[in-house]
Parts: C-alpha cells; sequence; structure tokens
C-alpha cells in the first residue's frame, strides 16, 4: 500500500512538471506572436507614414525631403522677385495633374492670359488642363477675400468638395497680408486662412515675397509657425551673373537635407542639382 501511495506522488510530481513547462512554453509562444504583432504594427505604421508623402515630381527635391510634401500639409516657398517661386509652384500642379490629380491656382494678383502665356514657355499647356476639368484658375479681389475669410471658404470651399481637388497653390500670402491694416488685424488673418486651408484636405503651397527670418513682423511670424514646411529660394549676384539656390528651413516630421543646392529654370521647368553648392554665399 505504502509503495502504490509513493508511486502516486511521483506521478502527480511528473504531471504537475510537464504541466509546468507546457504553461511556460505555452506563455512564451504568446509573447513571441504578440512581439510579432506588435512589431507588424510598428511596420505598417511606418509604411502608412511613407505613403503619406505627396511627390511634388520636381527633380531632385523629392530626394532631399523624404519624397516631397505630407499629404494634406500647408508649405510656404519664400523668395524674392525673380527666384522662380510661380515656377516652381505651376511645376507642383502639373505634377499632380499628370497623374490624374485636380489643382486649384489662387491669385491676388496674376492675369490669367498672361499667366497661363508663361507657363506655355515650360510646356504647360493650363488650357488644354481647364478643358479637360483638371485645373482651376481663381484670380481673387481683396473684397473676395474678406468675404472668402468671413464665410470661411465660400466659393473656394464650394469649388474643391465640388471638384474634388487635391492640390492648391496660394500666390502670394505677401498681397493677401496687405488686405489688412495693422499686424494684429493680419496676424489674425493669417490664423484664419491656415485654419480654413487645414480644413480643405488638400496638399497646398503658398507663396511668400521676402525673407521671413528677416522680417520681425508679427505676421511673418506666424506664417513660419504655422506653416508645415518653409522652403526659401534665393537668386544671388555672383560678380556680373545671378544664380538660383534651394534651402529646406523646415519641415515637420521629415530627416530633410540641410544643405543648400543650385537650381536651375529651363524650357522644361526647374530642376535641383544632386550635389549641395560648395560656395560661401551671403543669404
Amino acid at each position: 500500500m505504502r509503495k502504490k501511495a509513493k508511486k502516486k506522488r511521483v506521478v502527480k510530481k511528473k504531471r504537475t512538471k510537464i504541466r509546468k513547462k507546457t504553461a511556460s512554453k505555452t506563455a512564451k509562444t504568446r509573447k513571441i506572436k504578440t512581439r510579432k504583432r506588435t512589431t507588424s504594427k510598428a511596420v505598417k505604421a511606418r509604411t502608412k507614414k511613407i505613403k503619406t508623402k505627396i511627390l511634388t515630381y520636381i527633380p531632385n527635391f523629392d530626394r532631399l525631403t523624404e519624397g516631397g510634401f505630407s499629404k494634406n500639409s500647408t508649405n510656404l516657398l519664400v523668395g524674392g522677385s525673380g527666384s522662380g517661386k510661380s515656377i516652381f509652384a505651376t511645376q507642383f500642379l502639373v505634377g499632380g495633374m499628370k497623374k490624374g490629380e485636380k489643382c486649384l491656382y489662387v491669385t491676388f494678383e496674376e492675369k490669367k492670359e498672361r499667366f497661363y502665356a508663361n507657363m506655355l514657355r515650360f510646356g504647360w499647356d493650363l488650357n488644354e488642363y481647364e478643358k479637360k476639368g483638371m485645373f482651376t484658375f481663381l484670380e481673387y479681389t481683396p473684397a473676395k477675400v474678406k468675404t472668402m475669410l468671413e464665410e470661411g471658404g465660400g466659393a473656394i470651399e464650394n469649388i474643391i468638395l465640388k471638384k474634388k481637388i487635391s492640390r492648391i497653390v496660394i500666390d502670394s500670402i505677401t498681397s493677401f497680408a496687405l488686405l489688412f491694416e495693422d499686424e494684429l488685424e493680419k496676424r489674425e488673418a493669417a490664423l484664419s486662412l491656415f485654419n480654413m486651408i487645414s480644413k480643405w484636405n488638400c496638399t497646398s503651397m503658398l507663396t511668400l515675397e521676402g525673407k521671413p527670418l528677416r522680417d520681425e513682423k508679427m505676421v511673418s511670424r506666424t506664417l513660419e509657425f504655422e506653416s508645415d514646411s518653409i522652403t526659401l529660394l534665393y537668386f544671388i549676384r555672383h560678380k556680373n551673373e545671378r544664380h538660383r539656390y534651394l534651402e529646406i528651413l523646415k519641415m515637420r516630421g521629415t530627416k530633410h537635407s540641410k544643405k543648400i543646392y543650385r537650381f536651375h529654370i529651363d524650357k522644361s521647368g526647374m530642376s535641383i542639382d544632386k550635389k549641395p553648392c560648395t560656395l560661401p554665399l551671403r543669404l
């Protein structure tokens, strides 16, 4: 009887050990599966983040910015007269239209006929894109701009929703700021504009005449802070000739290049050098 009792206890102990080992293995397997799931989610999140980049189709710019602008972001393009702001902005729209995207160009100072003629020199037939329903050109007066802000979008918002616009250019924010008298009023108008643009779920570009880093005015600082990215264009004279340069000042959520690159404008539009500039520049 005693021998039988001992055998039962030994068998019980063995069974308990086997159960513990099995439970331990099961727990380890669960942990591994959980880690795999977590890793899978992280990879998917990173992939999704990469997919939310919008190509500009400007040669070498997308390479410097991890794939262009973030989707539905508001981007500021800053430069002096003749630096190439309108060409950069239009090339950004044309690149999208070639891939089937619908685009909107809002201007406070450019005349449609002259603008279309200037862009045709680069092979961009905006009139043809307009006929296909891919491109919309809006020339806005000061009165219309104020109405647009008061209505929270007005006619522009209707066009965006109706035509399913995905890319917008507003040219220029400088002219827009001149519509308001004091700095506080300008700042409030700029904030209203940014808030309104963010509701549209479009990738937008705003051009600005000048250099915001050297401008201490309130509206300029507001634009710098509210923008998701700032790209600076320079048109600098070396001896008897001027050259164009580009610098990406900021781009949220992007490991962008911190160097300055020379760019060129020819019959095909704008292209940026692959190698950064090595010359000492006075910016």
